[in-house]
């Protein structure tokens, strides 16, 4: 069975938008839902909905007008709150729509009015919609005494239904104050992690995974809701707190290691050293005065530089390295021997020239790496042609990343990004970004954001921020685009996520 955590499914919903699916059109499907589950369980009666003011009472209020007009069902709501302070847009269309639509409703402002009220006792059927998978710190007096009642009338025979999480229980399986014992569970789209411990069953009832018509391109394309998921800085962060990212790569290329530099700084790190062979160091220094520039020994990245890197790795989050470096025979060798002293890696370009089975068995536990290849260094990697249809590139890059226990970011039109157990692809990008050192470029975004984020979703969103960044630069560039214009538009991209 699919699962997804709150964090996933806030996403999804994101990513909907995007594509053009607005929020009250998936409100609509989900109480829908409900309302057919409410009549499966009564013929006729009387109905109370006891909603919060968020998007789980909004679903409410749907399930509310769609049961008022079945001949036979008396249809009544309590809102915990004043319709003034409903927290979204959509909830709140929906609640003004139940005035039209024969639904009694009570705006309750204080616990002495629930039970004064009446409505939980005289129920056939009582449906909790209070939290929904947003639920955050400790349950207030208000939404704590109307659990208490619903409980109360649990006890006493009648049937609760949960609107997609019973209120009060963690989504993602966490500890938990107290919940509403719920009969019967409709949850959306997909099973939630919470639903499924041994402690949540006493909760949850039954549970059925209700289909609210989401895009299947939201959930497995990336898109600005999956930026969501990526860690916020606090108000209370200190230099560094950010990420430190160290940058290995130049020699025979001076600009590679430069634009990774400067690209893992406008995605958000906070210090971005770049280890570079003596004899590009002033160059890539004069790309910019926020760089932070070390020298190696030599004219190459070689064995000897050893004397210095594990302590500048040590002092970092995550290593990038490859871009720029050239495949001579002692700069494979030292990329070799840099890895075992890495905690975090993103590869790319001539570092992939060094990697072997071997190499991934010794690593195996001690270095996460992410690895960024293009088709044909994925087929080197492989020792064997890629496949050809979307569907087995697809497969290929799974089986590779399970077999590897590493995260595969293979780009192309379509991005294919992968751990072995989840796959996401990318569309953004355009045609323009065959351009020399957009590749860099998304070497460092990778880094960047690999420094305070989990593999797998610092490598999707740094395909999605690298393409969509690439997108905007397209717009005034055209075909004369070039990977500095890429690294311009990565803050716009984030912040119109960040803001989504």
């Amino acid at each position: 069975m699919k699962y997804i955590s709150s964090l996933r499914m806030k996403a999804i919903d994101a990513n909907c938008l995007y594509l053009g699916l607005f929020p009250l059109q998936l409100m609509e499907n989900a109480g829908a839902a409900i309302a057919q589950n409410v009549k499966e369980k009564l013929g006729s009666g009387k109905v109370l909905f006891v909603a919060g003011r968020g998007n789980n009472g909004g679903d409410a209020f749907v399930a509310a007008r769609h049961l008022a007009g079945i001949p036979g069902y008396n249809v009544r709501m309590i809102l915990l709150g004043k319709d003034r302070d409903i927290g979204t847009e959509e909830a709140f269309h929906n609640f003004s729509l139940l005035r039209f639509s024969r639904v009694q409703t009570l705006e309750i402002r204080d616990s002495s009015q629930l039970a004064a009220s009446g409505w939980f006792s005289e129920a056939d059927i009582l449906v909790d919609a209070i939290f929904g998978t947003g639920i955050k710190g400790n349950i207030k007096e208000l939404e704590s005494t109307a659990i208490d009642l619903i409980n109360s009338e649990g006890k006493a025979g009648k049937t609760v239904i949960a609107v997609d999480i019973p209120s009060g229980l963690d989504p993602d399986g966490g500890g938990f104050e107290k919940a509403v014992y719920a009969d019967l569970t409709v949850t959306f789209h997909r099973m939630k992690t919470g639903l499924l411990g041994e402690q949540a069953k006493k909760y949850t009832g039954t549970v059925k995974v209700a289909d609210i018509g989401v895009c299947a391109d939201a959930e497995h394309y990336v898109g600005p809701g999956d930026l969501q998921m990526l860690q916020k800085r606090t108000p209370e962060a200190h230099k560094g707190n950010a990420g430190r990212v160290l940058i290995i790569g130049g020699g025979p290329y001076s600009g590679a290691p430069a634009l990774a530099a400067l690209a893992a700084l406008r995605a958000g790190a906070d210090l971005v050293t770049a280890a570079v062979p003596e004899s590009v160091a002033g160059i890539v220094a004069s790309y910019s005065p926020d760089l932070i520039v070390r020298k190696l020994s030599s004219s190459v990245l070689c064995p000897e530089d050893l004397s210095i890197l594990p302590d500048l790795i040590n002092s970092h989050d995550v290593v990038v390295m490859g871009m720029g470096l050239g495949r001579a025979a002692e700069t494979l060798e030292a990329v070799r021997k840099i890895l075992p002293f890495c905690r975090k890696a993103v590869l790319d370009a001539d570092a992939l020239s060094a990697l072997s089975g071997t190499l991934f068995e010794t690593l195996a536990g001690n270095c996460e790496i992410i690895v960024t290849p293009h088709s044909g260094e994925f087929a080197r990697l492989r020792d064997m042609d890629i496949p050809d249809t979307p569907e087995t590139r697809e497969k290929a890059v799974r089986e590779f990343s399970e077999e590897k226990g590493v995260v595969t970011l293979l780009k192309g039109k379509i991005d294919i990004i992968s751990d072995g157990k989840q796959t996401l692809l990318n569309r953004t990008g355009n045609p323009g970004m065959t351009v020399g050192g957009t590749g860099d470029v998304l070497a460092g975004l990778t880094g960047s954001l690999f420094s305070k984020n989990p593999a797998f979703l610092a490598a999707a969103c740094a395909a999605y921020i690298n393409g969509a960044a690439g997108d905007l630069a397209f717009e005034k560039a055209g075909n004369a685009l070039l990977a500095t214009d890429v690294i311009e538009k990565i803050p716009e991209i984030i912040k119109e996520a960040e803001i989504g």
